[in-house]
């Protein structure tokens, strides 16, 4: 109880409320799929902790890596002029792995901080191309993209905007394809904005392949394909944001490859260590690293960050991705993600389950108050989290809302990579149980 009390009268935690800190969880140890608590109790780990512990808790190869590089240099600047080994290696090993149009990496602590420089980068591109009026950002609703003020920005969830604004100038939210709630073509959404706006404004379009936070919201097949072609014809930089996607989660390396599109850039984090040292980045074509490699000094590409680059932490992305490809947990997310959908597919006999859906081993079970007018069901989503927890299983959810964007409670699975079929059984069983007593 005193370590819980100095917790309430000391650490502010990430989206904090004082309500939800009267009786938190201490997590202690992890090994696999599981979590355990200072009191001993086991959790199953319904969403990788944030969507980003894929090869599981406790691999002490991961451990082990982290301490040779500190025991032997813990840290460098990775400044223009200075470099290190596991940067350099781990900047070539994402490139082979990556879309083959890129070229380029520049490395981040994190996924917001991914953001932030992907769109100074667009600013920069077009600004040496000879059209600095290109600033502005299309994002969209729903999406989650960091909640640094321009990452926030981006971001289309409201609730996060609602303390801390004004927002930055230029970012413009469109609908997206959200095939439950809008079954047409939603590609068209961007043609309008940009037409609206004007092409020489626009800098970059930015989406999560599949919206992770806001929903797991799966598009429909043809989006991205015309969303590329749009972008193309309107000289618009395409952003995909992989901070989630990335690494395996949806059954592929990257989850674009599933439409057979190229991005511009990619944004990503997470995964790339498996969250056990922070590490994020962006990787550019090979046209944008183009424009960064041949800028004259006046031009130079003046962006930085003490920690880029840092070597422990690129050691371990390094030491993960080894465990990545031997273990083949990027095709088992594939299987294993199958399995996970076909098991919640049985929730839909539920009365307050309108959407089942997913793409490898991320999936979102969206909750209603009505299956025939879709009608959102908003606060049943955070009793039936109170019930999953209760009965050994954590995760998180998107807090539906009404009005023009309306979304009912999503509970979120993405379970870590390695996580068993029976694990995958026993996630659902329990999810089933705890909406039906919520």
């Amino acid at each position: 109880m005193s370590l819980i009390r100095t917790d309430q009268d000391h650490l502010i935690h990430p989206v904090h409320s004082a309500a939800d800190q009267t009786d938190p969880v201490i997590f202690t140890e992890g090994h696999g799929a599981v979590l355990r608590d200072a009191s001993g109790k086991e959790y199953l780990d319904g969403l990788a902790c944030l969507w980003n512990v894929h090869v599981g808790h406790g691999r002490k190869e991961l451990a082990a890596a982290a301490a040779e590089q500190m025991g032997r240099l813990a840290y460098a600047t990775a400044y223009a002029g200075y470099t290190n080994e596991p940067a350099i290696r781990l900047a070539e090993r994402l490139l082979q792995r990556a879309y083959s149009n890129l070229s380029g990496v520049y490395f981040t602590t994190g996924g917001a901080e991914a953001n932030e420089t992907a769109f100074k980068t667009a600013r920069y591109y077009w600004r040496r191309h000879g059209m600095p009026g290109k600033t502005k950002i299309i994002a969209r609703h729903h999406a989650y993209h960091g909640l640094t003020m321009a990452a926030m920005s981006a971001t289309g969830i409201s609730a996060f905007h609602r303390m801390f604004q004004p927002l930055v100038p230029g970012f413009i939210h469109i609908t997206p394809s959200y095939p439950y709630r809008h079954p047409g073509p939603m590609a068209d959404a961007l043609e309008d904005v940009i037409r609206r706006e004007g092409a020489d404004t626009v800098a970059a379009f930015i989406a999560e392949p599949v919206i992770g936070a806001g929903g797991v919201i799966v598009p429909a097949p043809d989006y991205f394909p015309a969303i590329r072609e749009i972008c193309d014809r309107h000289q618009v930089l395409f952003i995909a944001d992989e901070i989630i996607t990335g690494f395996g989660r949806t059954g592929h390396w990257f989850a674009l490859d599933h439409w057979g599109v190229r991005p511009d850039a990619v944004t990503f984090a997470k995964g790339v260590t498996s969250a056990y040292l922070p590490l994020g980045g962006v990787m550019v074509s090979r046209e944008i690293h183009r424009s960064i490699q041949e800028a004259p000094a006046a031009e130079r590409f003046m962006h930085a960050a003490t920690y880029s680059g840092h070597p422990t932490c690129c050691a371990v992305g390094l030491a993960n991705l080894d465990i990545l490809e031997r273990e083949g947990l990027v095709e088992r997310a594939g299987a294993l993600g199958q399995r996970l959908l076909s098991r919640l597919a049985g929730l839909r006999d539920l009365p307050s389950v309108g959407d089942v859906r997913g793409l490898g081993l991320m999936a979102g079970v969206e909750l209603v108050e009505d299956k025939q007018t879709k009608a959102p069901a908003v606060g049943l989503g955070g009793r039936v989290l109170t019930e999953a927890r209760k009965r050994g299983l954590i995760t998180r959810m998107r807090a539906g809302q009404t009005g023009d964007h309306p979304i009912g409670d999503t509970i979120c699975l993405a379970p870590p990579l390695v996580t068993t079929e029976a694990q995958i059984d026993r996630i659902v069983e329990i999810l089933r149980e705890a909406i039906v007593a919520a």
